[in-house]
């Protein structure tokens, strides 16, 4: 194995394709393609599966790929911190989030520092931004999940507050406020397994012994809010990402506090590159105190 075989992959790994990886490097398709099949070769795998004019990384192919992921992000520290970068001039940064609300003002921020600066925003529940962030697939994440990983470093943004929503001609919507007993035999709109919103009400739902009629599950917020709006049920959502909405009614659970907090979380080991510090510096700056 030599640095370059491992540099090669890496950089088809990232692009998706060893013609996408040859234009971002400057390199040759068949230089790359010769250092990763004398990768392959070496040790008897295979790391991507080629179909047609397209590829997929392998099982082993994805495992090396957060590897190499790691190994490239403490060369790169490694060469910030000799080199005294402190200046944030350009740079990529891959972003996973639970939703949008509460990370795009610290993209704005960023922004505002450094035009040259590039995103990539990833939306989905929080514990697939949580595995997208472990596997290396984004370099910081924004989510409303706890995490105790010592391979995390998390900043806490804010509290939130999950309230429900209904249609203004749903039975709850005349009320501004309800216990969580009335509940029980409704129908719900609910986000999949995996989003915080589901799991802290059906949590609570759980422990007081509250059944609900029936569930619809919905993959998206926006898909939730719909679906709401059509009159499936009463919908589930944190209050700050509510809006002005017509077409529906707050309901705040008056006997239960349903308190949730956002974090900004990064891998310990990234801490120290510029533009991974420089999100977490905002993410702190912006945090409620």
């Amino acid at each position: 194995m030599t640095p370059t075989q491992l540099r090669a992959f890496h950089l088809v790994a990232e692009s998706g394709s060893f013609s996408a990886a040859a234009r971002a490097s400057g390199l040759s398709q068949p230089n790359l393609s010769g250092q990763v099949t004398a990768l392959e070769k070496t040790y008897g795998v295979r790391l991507f599966d080629r179909r047609g004019h397209g590829i997929a990384p392998t099982e082993t192919g994805r495992q090396l790929h957060g590897l190499t992921t790691r190994l490239f992000a403490l060369q790169e520290e490694a060469r910030a911190l000799l080199a005294g970068e402190q200046a944030l001039t350009r740079g990529h940064l891959r972003i996973a989030a639970d939703s949008a609300h509460h990370v795009v003002p610290i993209m704005a921020s960023l922004r505002k520092r450094a035009r040259n600066l590039t995103f990539a925003l990833s939306i989905d529940n929080s514990a697939v931004v949580l595995d997208r962030l472990l596997r290396h697939e984004a370099d910081v994440a924004v989510m409303a999940k706890s995490v105790s990983d010592p391979r995390l470093h998390a900043v806490r943004l804010r509290r939130d507050r999950l309230v429900l929503f209904a249609p203004a001609a749903h039975a709850l919507a005349r009320r501004s406020r309800v216990p969580l007993s009335a509940l029980a035999g409704m129908e719900l709109v609910l986000r999949e397994r995996g989003s915080i919103t589901r799991e802290v009400l059906e949590q609570a739902m759980a422990d007081a012994g509250i059944r609900p009629d029936a569930i619809v599950e919905v993959e998206t917020r926006e898909g939730v809010r719909e679906a709401v709006a059509a009159g499936f049920g009463i919908g589930a959502v944190f209050e700050s990402e509510l809006g002005q909405d017509r077409r529906f009614r707050r309901i705040v659970v008056s006997d239960q506090p349903l308190h949730v907090a956002e974090y900004a979380v990064c891998p310990q080991e990234s801490r120290r590159l510029a533009l991974v510090r420089a999100f977490m510096d905002e993410a702190e700056r912006s945090a409620e105190l």
